[in-house]
């Protein structure tokens, strides 16, 4: 598990490609102290473990499901990623509880500054876009965000310079890919209640019905 509170940003150094599939070498600092064969590190939001290491960077293997659903393939040697290590359970928990497990992706349709703010518009499928809630959290290319606005085809979300500086959010452009991941406590709650039968989904009047 991790909390979306980016630790570092590293670069992509060598990138091997297989048929559908890959292998990551990234450069880092901060999160290589500690670390060993088989951790988990959250890239760009998406959890994979490390197959080797030394004193400069990392390798993880990438399999076809992850390409697929993820903006991972996109990549390029010298891209900036996201970088988290797995949580302590003794740590601060400072943004919320993520997977590392991507829903999906988006695309940023709109960046708008407001004083020190700069706002995202990111446009989703309605398989995303179901569990997105305002004043939510939402992980982006592993970064806990907070829900401002949610629409039927896509949300937004507010980011204030320290984010901006400490993750690669500053580098995006309108139309890059990023990897969402929605909070699992509303897909759980859906999981839950469909398993015991019931066909209808979650909606403001099943809420309702129900004391929500």
């Amino acid at each position: 598990m991790f909390t979306g509170i980016i630790e570092e940003t590293g670069s992509v150094k060598a990138i091997r490609k297989g048929m559908k599939s890959c292998t990551l070498t990234i450069s880092a600092e901060l999160i290589l102290q500690g670390l060993a064969q088989g951790d988990s590190i959250n890239t760009n939001g998406v959890c994979l473990t490390v197959t080797s290491f030394d004193a400069h960077s990392f390798s993880v293997d990438v399999m076809p499901e992850t390409m697929r659903s993820t903006n991972l393939g996109t990549l390029k040697t010298g891209s900036g990623v996201n970088l988290e290590r797995a949580l302590q359970l003794s740590g601060r928990l400072g943004g919320h509880l993520v997977s590392g497990h991507i829903d999906g992706t988006g695309i940023i349709s709109r960046i708008q500054s407001e004083d020190n703010a700069v706002w995202y518009t990111i446009n989703a499928g309605k398989e995303i876009l179901r569990y997105i809630i305002v004043k939510g959290s939402v992980a982006v290319d592993g970064i806990s965000l907070t829900v401002v606005h949610a629409g039927p085809v896509s949300f937004d979300v507010s980011v204030i310079p320290h984010t901006r500086e400490a993750t690669t959010i500053s580098g995006r452009k309108t139309g890059d890919v990023v990897n969402i991941e929605c909070d699992q406590v509303g897909k759980y709650i859906e999981r839950f209640i469909n398993a015991q039968g019931q066909e209808k989904r979650i909606d403001k009047d099943f809420l309702d019905k129900y004391g929500f």
